[in-house]
């Protein structure tokens, strides 16, 4: 298979790998979401979490996730990392605004990921007084596969809503993200027009790997075909340049690094993004299998979990097997997003065999 990766973009990708080796010996900060709720006002087909209106586990009181924060700062200094509320549906608490206050009054900046039903006005001007500085809104098509693929008859409106709320604070920061599907692929651009005439300015595509809830939906599956034309589509629409489209943070793309993203491949998983899950589980990014947690904050200092463990996410040899093993692009890409790889470490999708 040859790689498609020219001279200068090979090069890049070599300085890209040299940095990246860099910012693991440091592993900085920068990113922490707290999954603050499992509770949820969805049940979307290709849930990894399994949320549910009423969640078996409760929420995580405010002073427990503010604790661990306190415990970071004195490590930092002034390089506080970014907040991002998640679920669940964060919005499903209404303490939320207690809990971005207090970020907010230590300098830190957060954000919420949402399926925007519970995010009016009202909610919207109440957040940003407590300093909530950007958002994520999941809109995966018009209507009737929004609402398809989210279960909830509300879910379309309620996401154009929330945008179209947004679109009136102009120094308000949001994105859209869009799963892919067998669905929703044939009219990608027609929904590139809708989200323009929104006032959407920022737009990620992510396509759904095959498990947990999702393997009993053959419509996410994408051909290889299907994938390299979504790839298409993102390279088209950037260089376009009326709304910024990228792909999402998964999968190495040979060919198509920094064309449909603004940066080459790098999983930032352990290294830069750590979580705090439900149970109190630390954690990198949410979707990371509970097997890949580091420690407990109910048991363990974060700060000393952080700086001491998180090996499986830095030192990525464990994974140089099965697919990954004889791979001639295995120095840029690592074996791929964690979470893309099952609790025995298997690799469950390589993007870049993918590409046509």
């Amino acid at each position: 298979m040859s790689s498609g990766l020219g001279i200068v973009k090979r090069a890049t990708l070599d300085l890209y790998a040299s940095y990246k080796s860099k910012e693991i010996a440091k592993h900085e900060l920068s990113q922490l979401f707290w999954e603050c709720t499992l509770r949820c006002n969805c049940h979307c087909l290709h849930c990894g979490s399994d949320c549910k209106v009423s969640s078996a586990l409760p929420d995580m009181p405010v002073k427990d996730f503010i604790d661990v924060i306190d415990g970071i700062i004195p490590h930092i200094g002034t390089k506080l990392p970014f907040v991002i509320f998640t679920g669940g549906e964060a919005l499903v608490r209404k303490d939320l605004e207690q809990a971005g206050k207090a970020l907010y009054d230590r300098k830190i900046a957060w954000g919420v990921v949402s399926n925007g039903i519970l995010m009016t006005q009202q909610r919207f001007d109440s957040l940003r007084r407590s300093g909530m500085h950007t958002a994520t809104i999941s809109l995966d098509g018009f209507k009737d596969e929004h609402v398809w693929l989210r279960g909830n008859p509300s879910a379309f409106d309620g996401a154009v809503n929330a945008l179209k709320v947004f679109a009136k604070d102009e120094a308000f920061i949001y994105d859209v993200v869009t799963c892919v599907n067998l669905k929703n692929i044939s009219y990608l651009n027609d929904f590139k027009e809708f989200l323009i005439s929104l006032g959407v300015k920022s737009w990620r595509i992510f396509t759904i790997f095959p498990e947990g809830r999702a393997a009993e939906h053959p419509e996410f599956q994408l051909s290889n075909d299907n994938f390299t034309q979504v790839l298409e589509f993102i390279k088209k629409t950037r260089e376009e340049g009326r709304i910024k489209c990228s792909y999402g943070c998964e999968g190495f793309l040979g060919k198509y690094e920094m064309e449909v993203r603004d940066y080459p491949f790098d999983c930032h998983a352990g290294v830069n993004v750590a979580s705090i899950l439900i149970d109190g589980s630390i954690s990198a990014c949410p979707s990371i299998r509970a097997n890949y947690a580091q420690g407990n904050i109910h048991k363990d200092e974060f700060w000393n979990v952080w700086t001491n463990r998180f090996q499986p996410f830095r030192v990525r040899s464990w994974a140089k097997k099965g697919t990954c093993a004889d791979c001639k692009m295995w120095k840029y890409c690592q074996g791929n997003g964690m979470h893309l790889h099952d609790s025995d470490g298997k690799l469950l999708v390589c993007h870049y065999q993918r590409i046509k």
